[in-house]
């Protein structure tokens, strides 16, 4: 049986793979994008695209009246830079977003939330890692603080009205598509100049670590997570699961291996730590096995070839 599937931020670097994994499932997709960092060329053919935010009354109307079985929320303000100088932006759309989103949701019928949540926000400095899914939740950004209270959100709606949810909470995720002109995704940024025979600016000295999961194998998990039976609710960690690769990987690792497939030395500047970014990160990915059946299958070697040919053309 088809079924329809909202996916918000669709026309973004993710929410575009997620649509595509959807489609080739067999499902009817609409995307919501009011294409402020979305691109129209992203939504892939097949999809009906609806251009609103998500804090508008015409989006929670479509979530209303769309008939929809599951809503795929990755429509957000992603950088965690901007969240840090303008919070009350950030918790505008990714707070006050989400809910105007549940709200038409709870009231149109929809059985599922799949959330993007984030693995490398939601959790303090300072723990064992890779970290696991119940670890303390002590966010260092108003970005990290958002997505938390988002999965706050999801538990209660679950209890007050059924509403099933799966926060996926994402480690650094890398690939074609990604904005190499943005704020956000160093791998992308990277592959962008190594093609342009510019230098690699790197925050700090680049010994902060990241760990990176190719956009297909996420992609991959949020339709496992779209269908997979769930658990009684007990706390905040019972439907979340961390979506990584485990491994962690230096900034100056990034840098050398994409100029090495760019087939060029890499020149590095170093530039001033940026306030709010985490400075070691690798998520325990084994609830994604055993929860999902999900295992993440590109290595970063594939993963680097593959976005440095995406992006530089």
């Amino acid at each position: 049986m088809t079924r329809r599937v909202l996916i918000t931020g669709g026309a973004g670097f993710i929410g575009s793979h997620v649509a595509d994994a959807h489609l080739a499932a067999g499902d009817a997709v609409t995307i919501l994008d009011d294409l402020s960092t979305g691109r129209r060329e992203n939504v892939p053919a097949g999809a009906v695209l609806v251009r609103a935010d998500v804090r508008s009354a015409e989006a929670r109307r479509l979530v209303i009246d769309g008939g929809f079985t599951i809503v795929n929320h990755h429509a957000a303000q992603m950088d965690v830079r901007r969240s840090v100088t303008d919070p009350v932006f950030d918790a505008q759309v990714n707070v006050i977003g989400l809910l105007n989103l549940l709200d038409g949701a709870r009231a149109g019928g929809v059985k599922r939330i799949v959330f993007a949540s984030s693995g490398g926000t939601v959790y303090g400095e300072g723990g064992k890692l890779p970290i696991g899914e119940q670890a303390p939740k002590l966010p260092a950004s108003p970005y990290g603080a958002a997505k938390l209270t988002s999965e706050f959100y999801l538990c209660c709606f679950a209890q007050l009205y059924g509403l099933e949810h799966v926060a996926l909470r994402y480690s650094n995720v890398y690939g074609p598509r990604q904005n190499p002109h943005g704020e956000a995704g160093v791998m992308a940024i990277f592959a962008r100049r190594v093609a342009d025979g510019e230098p690699l600016t790197v925050f700090g000295d680049g010994e902060q670590t990241r760990d990176l999961v190719f956009v297909e194998d996420v992609a991959a998990a949020n339709l496992l997570a779209s269908n997979v039976p769930l658990p009684p609710l007990t706390d905040l960690d019972t439907r979340a699961c961390n979506i990584g690769t485990g491994v962690e990987t230096s900034i100056n690792v990034v840098a050398q291996t994409m100029a090495q497939v760019g087939g060029r030395k890499a020149e590095i500047r170093h530039a001033a730590a940026r306030a709010g970014e985490v400075l070691r990160n690798a998520l325990e990915v084994r609830k994604a096995a055993s929860f999902l059946g999900w295992r993440p299958k590109v290595s970063f070697a594939d993963g680097v070839e593959r976005t440095y040919r995406a992006i530089a053309g």
